[in-house]
């Protein structure tokens, strides 16, 4: 099992919809929390806000770093390693969406895409990694999405990003398990997040983008299941049901998704 408590925690796009859950809950569990996201002065006013609301755990600092670079990934690492405080857990949370037919997209908005949503923690997990194979000990968590399984319309970069890391997650899983090293994706549904509003482009934004709101999930139940599965070190989580559910009928009755897909896009 992975401790929580007094166990160190980087987590990226902390100032998010999932990130502000992920450092509320484990501030209550009594992690003591290295916050990053690419805002300073937002990414302090949450800590503060947080902090005064939860008396146990402890944030250790906020550091501002842009993922969408070698070289934001580069200050976040090397400013952590400044701390000289082995990191026991990575939790790479940080990520943004957008929706449109793939070629209507401006290359440079799904570039950064998948900077954030994978190269950013490919990045990240290769230098943190290293130090936990040398202490045989630490757990590498990777926010991954429904998208990761399901690639519906208007989301070919988005979904690429999180098959992407879904695939890395798994690989790495088998490169590290010999280590102690424990690696963990997690697969949520569409929740209650700013990324519900993520920037549309071309004839499908047109045609209107907006998610249906009423079935998306509370992201304080997503992310209380998933740092419950971290602690029993599972490898894929399904935090909600209809996530779960979406996954079988793939896994299991292909055709049958393929039809229900078929009819909710036509």
């Amino acid at each position: 099992m992975t401790e929580l408590n007094q166990a160190v925690v980087v987590l990226t796009g902390a100032t998010g919809g999932f990130g502000q859950e992920l450092t509320k809950q484990m501030l209550q569990a009594g992690s003591r929390l290295i916050l990053s996201d690419v805002d300073q002065v937002r990414l302090d006013r949450v800590a503060t806000d947080i902090s005064s609301q939860i008396n146990t755990g402890e944030i250790i600092t906020c550091i501002a770093s842009d993922l969408s670079s070698q070289e934001g990934c580069k200050v976040l690492y090397d400013r952590v390693k400044a701390l000289e405080i082995p990191v026991d857990i990575l939790i790479n949370n940080a990520g943004i969406g957008l929706y449109g037919r793939m070629d209507q997209v401006p290359v440079t908005k799904w570039e950064t895409l998948m900077q954030v949503n994978l190269i950013a923690p490919m990045r990240l997990s290769s230098w943190f990694v290293a130090e936990m194979i040398d202490r045989r000990q630490g757990h590498i968590v990777n926010i991954s999405s429904m998208a990761g399984w399901i690639a519906p319309a208007g989301m070919a970069h988005y979904c690429s990003s999180k098959f992407g890391l879904r695939g890395f997650s798994e690989g790495l899983f088998n490169e590290v398990k010999s280590y102690n090293v424990k690696v963990t994706a997690v697969y949520p549904f569409f929740s209650r997040t700013p990324i519900l509003q993520s920037e549309s482009f071309g004839t499908l934004a047109k045609d209107g983008s907006n998610f249906p709101e009423k079935i998306a999930t509370d992201p304080a139940v997503v992310m209380a299941k998933t740092l419950k599965a971290i602690v029993r070190n599972r490898l894929h989580v399904f935090p909600d049901r209809i996530g779960k559910t979406l996954y079988l009928i793939k896994q299991y009755s292909p055709r049958l998704f393929d039809l229900i897909s078929n009819r909710r896009s036509s």
